[in-house]
């Protein structure tokens, strides 16, 4: 059996003396909007799609595919990139003075670098490790490295440490040197986050200094001790 949308000679015959009906002409803005219609839904596919499922499906791309793709492929790269960088650490590490070239200097683009030189034995050493363990896994951004002073830097005399070296992009950015500055066996981990925040190594939400808080309490706990003179007793000075 014939189908009569076919578009044969015998059908012409056949509409021309009535037998079927006129040949439907497809609407052109019809077609164009389900072209349209059918383009975007590809795209908002693709636009879905993970940048490993748009490597996959690379080879069914048409032309006017090509560049909105491209545009999604930069962003989700980006995206990932982004994540990479800001998940690649999380840990202090150990590091020898072989190692300080590669992983001081050379850390990267864009890359905080805070470096702790320590001994054993010196309690405020220990106590700064265990609070930069502990900022290491808050910032994982930002590389937490330690070292045994003598190690990195040859007779680095011992009344130096503990000491801090924060780096971005492989130059030096600040250096704290000796207990003093780190006001001693008192120091808490906020305020040594607060320390790498003034200078940019790590994105605190600390509002204010909590080294400041404690010395206002203080200030005002020392006030308060004082004797206070009365009226009459100034009255006889």
């Amino acid at each position: 059996m014939q189908d009569p949308n076919e578009d044969t000679e015998w059908n012409d015959i056949l509409r021309k003396k009535g037998i079927l009906p006129p040949k439907e002409v497809p609407n052109e803005d019809e077609g164009e909007e389900a072209l349209a219609l059918q383009q975007q839904s590809v795209v908002k596919s693709y636009e879905s799609m993970t940048l490993e499922e748009l490597e996959e499906n690379e080879d069914e791309f048409s032309d006017e595919d090509e560049a909105a793709i491209e545009m999604y492929r930069q962003q989700r790269l980006a995206q990932w990139k982004a994540s990479q960088l800001r998940n690649v650490f999380g840990e202090l590490t150990e590091i020898s003075g072989q190692d300080y070239v590669q992983e001081v200097n050379k850390a990267g683009e864009g890359i905080w670098v805070v470096l702790h030189l320590y001994k054993q034995g010196i309690p405020l050493c220990t106590l700064i490790n265990q609070h930069l363990a502990e900022l290491a896994r808050k910032f994982p951004q930002t590389k937490f490295l330690r070292s045994i002073s003598t190690t990195c830097i040859a007779n680095y005399p011992d009344r130096n440490l503990p000491t801090l070296f924060v780096y971005h992009q492989g130059e030096m950015k600040a250096q704290l040197i000796g207990g003093l500055v780190f006001g001693g066996m008192s120091l808490k981990a906020d305020e040594l986050e607060w320390r790498l925040a003034e200078v940019g190594a790590v994105h605190s939400d600390l509002e204010e200094n909590p080294r400041k808080q404690i010395q206002d309490q203080l200030m005002s706990s020392i006030r308060s001790s004082i004797p206070r003179r009365d009226s009459q007793s100034e009255d006889e000075d």
